[in-house]
């Protein structure tokens, strides 16, 4: 896969990009992930990428013009190969995230992010450059970066190959529609506190069937909405 992310400060990405699964997954060649600044596109002398809103009103908007060459640009080679191009804009107004939508966007062999800001994206770039707009949940961040790390984060780990066994996400939050099961680790007793004797059993149908009694349990606890 193919991940390249449109925005206005780049620097932002690299700590997070660095680290963990994410880094792991880049070295294995499981994922090719390119940062772009919007500003290399901007025809502006100035590099300029915002411009005051028509019929007035406070703050400035995304521009039109770097943003449709950049998609353009960077969809070329994908359509060479005779592979499309994913545009996910990341803005307050787009669907919400979850597992699911991350499972789908998984399948992808290319995805462009665009990290909006200011007080929006001319609504041209909206209409006629965005597939999908996604929203990592109903409240407001200074920009579409942090959303977009998020977005990286939880489909990448859904690639073939990255994490280390191929059951590893099977059984995590959401990816059943429950939540996880609880999970414990050595000593088998601290500080009085014992480990579930089934877990000790060796007896993997028995652990099986507990397992999916306590997801229940627990999403019936924390997350009812869940189970609607």
């Amino acid at each position: 896969m193919q991940i390249d992310i449109l925005t206005l400060f780049p620097g932002m990405f690299s700590g997070v990009f660095g680290e963990s699964i994410i880094k792991r997954a880049q070295a294995a060649k499981k994922l090719r992930l390119n940062i772009h600044n919007i500003r290399d596109w901007s025809k502006d002398k100035h590099r300029k990428v915002d411009d005051k809103p028509y019929g007035g009103g406070c703050g400035m908007v995304m521009t039109c013009q770097p943003i449709f060459d950049a998609v353009e640009e960077l969809k070329k080679g994908f359509r060479g190969q005779g592979l499309g191009s994913s545009v996910i804009l990341l803005t307050p107004q787009g669907k919400q995230f979850n597992q699911k939508l991350a499972q789908k966007l998984s399948k992808n062999k290319h995805l462009i992010f665009i990290c909006g800001h200011y007080e929006g994206i001319d609504e041209r770039v909206r209409q006629h450059v965005i597939d999908e707009e996604v929203s990592i949940g109903d409240y407001v961040l200074t920009g579409g970066e942090i959303p977009a790390m998020v977005l990286v984060d939880a489909i990448i780990r859904l690639i073939p190959g990255v994490l280390g066994h191929k059951d590893s996400n099977k059984y995590e939050s959401f990816s059943s529609g429950l939540l996880e099961y609880p999970q414990y680790t050595r000593p088998a007793v601290y500080k009085r506190l014992k480990v579930p004797e089934v877990l000790l059993s060796g007896n993997h149908k028995k652990i099986e069937l507990w397992r999916k009694e306590q997801a229940g349990k627990i999403t019936c606890k924390k997350r009812p909405d869940l189970l609607k």
